[in-house]
């Protein structure tokens, strides 16, 4: 670029330091040039490369979606920038506002929100179905403008118009260099990304009633009442049973340790059915894969076609409490086949699966967006 490009990124419900939206796309796009500034919630702590610009934090979800959206995009109108990327739904008007004829407006769809609406716990099965329908018809209004970037490969049946910038991890060098085969696995289970209904909390607290050698380390923000339950779930073997995160968001650094902590058995995503979920390649696979570890997952097709053409983990019926246990004892009496399929994952990651190549092309599609605007 022969002059510095001003690009604003928004996001008023994620953590600042999101890791797609903060340390992959943030951070390519300021190494490739660009003049980044993240407009988000304040941060607690820590100092980092990206200007941050706070937008204040709301405990009310009403409050946010009024004031903060309001703050959002204030902050963002003085910054006049060529580029606005914004990363939640209810900124779509923000994103209509900010469209002018010489700059782009992104909208980076990180989830399907229809399914997602559709599966909330906290609304009744009308009051989905009216939402659900009130999403897709402001988001069909308010996007038409814009540019879409999509986080998932099958949100291209949803947008046919999207960019597919996918989800993958950057490698982590330490964890290639990081060598798993001299060192025995030990009887310890790994799920790491935030602990919820959906992605299979009550299942993953019932394994240590399921196998009695093995523990199950929660490492992701869970709601208190959420521990609760899975501790009750667990009973007498919820010494079994380890959280880090309970109530509290956990840094992407902290996360990449833990990965290094232990020779773990496997990485776990034992899923209940959901239309959400089932299609997703999830970003703890590749994560997971990165640092050498097999995936233990539910048996969704897309899932079990993914780890089985990757060689990298195995999949099973999440309620099928013997099909579980199989799959752990299968890891523990072939620890040469389980870290194998640590290796299959690690390889596929560093040879395809990974940021560089989503990097390149994030940088070329703003390059192309932007030469568009003149």
């Amino acid at each position: 670029m022969s002059t510095q490009k001003r690009v604003v990124h928004l996001t008023t419900v994620h953590h600042p330091y999101d890791p797609r939206i903060y340390h992959k796309e943030c951070q390519s796009l300021k190494d490739a040039g660009y003049d980044v500034t993240l407009i988000a919630q304040e941060a607690k702590d820590g100092v980092h490369p990206i200007r941050h610009i706070p937008v204040k934090t709301y405990n009310s979800r009403l409050t946010r979606m009024i004031f903060g959206t309001m703050d959002a995009y204030k902050k963002s109108k003085e910054l006049d920038a060529d580029v606005y990327h914004f990363h939640d739904p209810e900124l779509l008007p923000v994103g209509w506002l900010l469209k002018k004829k010489h700059n782009v407006v992104i909208y980076d769809i990180h989830e399907d929100y229809i399914t997602s609406i559709l599966q909330k716990d906290y609304l009744t099965k009308p009051i989905k179905k009216l939402a659900a329908a009130a999403y897709k018809y402001m988001e069909k209004f308010f996007s038409r403008r814009m540019a879409l970037c999509l986080a998932e490969k099958y949100y291209k049946d949803i947008y046919p118009r999207g960019y597919c910038i996918l989800n993958y991890p950057t490698v982590n060098q330490t964890f290639v260099e990081h060598e798993r085969q001299h060192e025995p696995l030990e009887d310890e289970l790994l799920y790491t990304g935030n602990v919820s209904y959906v992605r299979g909390a009550q299942i993953h607290a019932k394994i240590p009633l399921i196998h009695d050698k093995v523990s199950v380390h929660f490492v992701g923000k869970c709601p208190g009442h959420l521990a609760e339950e899975i501790n009750d779930i667990a009973g007498e073997q919820k010494d079994r049973l380890k959280l880090e995160g309970i109530d509290r968001f956990i840094e992407k650094e902290d996360i990449e340790a833990k990965y290094l902590s232990r020779n773990w058995l496997a990485g776990i995503a034992l899923f209940p059915p959901t239309q959400h979920y089932k299609k997703k390649e999830l970003t703890k696979f590749f994560e997971y894969m990165n640092a050498g570890i097999p995936i233990l997952c539910s048996n969704f097709t897309v899932w079990k076609n993914f780890v089985e053409t990757y060689e990298c983990g195995v999949a099973v019926d999440p309620y099928d409490e013997s099909q579980i246990k199989e799959a752990i004892d299968y890891l523990r009496d072939n620890p040469d086949k389980a870290k194998q399929m640590g290796e299959n994952g690690k390889k596929a990651v560093m040879d395809q699966l990974n940021w560089d190549v989503e990097e390149q092309k994030l940088i070329l599609w703003y390059d192309r967006l932007i030469a568009n605007t003149k």
